[in-house]
């Protein structure tokens, strides 16, 4: 977002007359929608139907998926947007309802990803002294308390007008130019900013990046005695790096243009809009990315998407491998158990006839 007393700056402007992100814009937001909708149906009917919400990594991948949906679901209205020349006919009500849940679910998937890698983390590397926090009542709670935060962290956007004028083009923006008068000073408009930037990327990001680093040394340092072969561990391993590269991709450069954008913007009269507007996109891939990391994730879902398209069923797996291969991170399986005794009865991760799911960035 650009913030002017009087009128966009001459690098909004320029953005806002660029063909090429009228055109780029909506393509990127189509492709998301067309592959997001579907993948994360799909995921959540396995999910809900097949799985349940037996464990807490089900219940933030529930989340997930009803979080990318969300996003995806107010997609069309910024491809309409875009395409129509950055012109935004559909009232000031829904202009804001777009925003908030656009960057609402924005947001809440980096904060449903950080507790994913949180709970993987425990799983993996304390799983009997962290055994009675990774239960499905503290996992709804997080997700309860996430919910909070963005709406309290993004409430000044659900109170304003986020619509404005361009008397210079003859269209009206939608959350692309804002008024300084939103906030009453320099300094608010600074704490506002600089919250949603530490507390809504930033903490999550540092804490992603230590618990899948974490991770990943233990699994690497992991022997076949602990419960798992050496392909496992690697698929494991390789997972893990996969995700967490999609993490650093989809949501790093984003944020850090924000940062960026806003310092320039409020304290040097500077703009960088333009690149965090092509950024935002890359946000937006990470709806595309989650279906596929559920697939190599869970033998449940590559089960289940053979059947659909066809494909026959995988080859079997007999015994401790089956109970191996219910289980992203496998190694953590078998410690844990050794903790059921101890667990609460809400608490079922690592009960034999849970199978758990991993799709976190």
């Amino acid at each position: 977002m650009d913030m002017n007393a009087t009128g966009p700056d001459n690098a909004t402007l320029q953005m806002l007359r660029d063909p090429a992100v009228a055109v780029a814009l909506p393509a990127v937001y189509s492709l998301v929608a067309l592959v997001s909708i579907p993948g994360n149906l799909f995921s959540l009917w396995v999910l809900c139907r097949h799985i349940g919400p037996k464990s807490p990594s089900v219940i933030f991948m529930i989340n997930l998926s009803v979080t990318d949906l969300m996003l995806a679901g107010v997609l069309p209205f910024q491809i309409h947007y875009h395409a129509n020349g950055h012109h935004w006919v559909f009232g000031v009500l829904l202009c804001n309802v777009v925003t908030v849940v656009f960057y609402a679910n924005m947001y809440s998937s980096i904060l449903t990803m950080t507790c994913i890698s949180v709970e993987r983390f425990l799983g993996v590397v304390y799983p009997l002294s962290a055994a009675r926090w990774r239960r499905r009542r503290y996992a709804l709670a997080a997700c309860a308390g996430a919910w909070l935060l963005l709406m309290a962290a993004l409430s000044p956007l659900a109170r304003t007008d986020l619509t404005y004028a361009v008397g210079d083009l003859g269209i009206v923006t939608c959350f692309d130019v804002l008024k300084r008068t939103m906030l009453p000073s320099v300094a608010m408009w600074a704490v506002f900013l600089f919250t949603i930037f530490v507390l809504l990327f930033l903490i999550p990001f540092v804490v992603t990046v230590a618990c899948y680093t974490a991770t990943i040394l233990k699994l690497l340092r992991a022997r076949g005695g602990e419960g798992h072969s050496r392909g496992q561990r690697r698929r494991s391993v390789c997972l893990a790096a996969v995700v967490l590269l999609a993490f650093v991709t989809c949501f790093a450069p984003n944020n850090f243009v924000l940062l960026a954008h806003m310092v320039s913007r409020l304290f040097y009269g500077r703009s960088y809009y333009h690149v965090y507007k092509l950024t935002l996109c890359l946000s937006c891939l990470n709806n595309c990315l989650d279906p596929f990391v559920y697939y190599f994730a869970s033998r449940e879902f590559q089960v289940r998407l053979r059947d659909y398209l066809g494909y026959g069923r995988l080859p079997a797996l007999h015994g401790q491998d089956a109970r191996r291969d219910s289980s992203l991170f496998s190694a953590a399986r078998t410690l844990s158990a050794r903790s059921a005794a101890t667990c609460a009865p809400d608490d079922d991760d690592d009960r034999p006839g849970t199978q758990r799911r991993e799709s976190e960035f």
